[in-house]
């Protein structure tokens, strides 16, 4: 079984060491000691992981998808083609790059600095063991 450090299970949950010691002094998701380090067992990060996103949802205004992976973030760049568009959001840890028409970036209004949310629906997707 993984176990990961405060320090490793907040970069995974995509906020600061300090938020993540709170959030275990609160006892809002278990840790052991290892010696002088405090380790989040895997099983227990990813139940938290679940409850955070849960919570984060809640009273968001869902819109009706099949697309079950949304990446909320911020727009960080916007490429303009003369039809086509590349637009960059960063969602937490994790940057994420879509190509789309010149035509839907004006509607949705996307430029550096508006809130997105990237959703993504794939029949191949590739996954690495970290």
């Amino acid at each position: 079984m993984d176990s990961y450090t405060i320090g490793q299970a907040a970069r995974l949950l995509g906020v600061s060491v300090d938020t993540a010691r709170r959030w275990a002094d609160a006892e809002r998701f278990p840790t052991r000691r290892d010696g002088l380090r405090r380790m989040v067992d895997g099983p227990d990060l990813a139940a938290f992981c679940v409850e955070l996103a849960r919570e984060g949802a809640d009273g968001d205004e869902t819109p009706y998808t099949s697309a079950r992976n949304a990446f909320p973030g911020i727009v960080t760049a916007v490429k303009l083609g003369i039809v086509d568009a590349q637009v960059e959001i960063q969602a937490g840890p994790h940057r994420v790059v879509s190509l789309l028409t010149r035509e839907a970036v004006e509607e949705l209004g996307l430029e550096v600095g508006a809130r997105a949310v990237a959703r993504v629906k794939s029949t191949s997707v590739f996954i690495d063991r970290g």
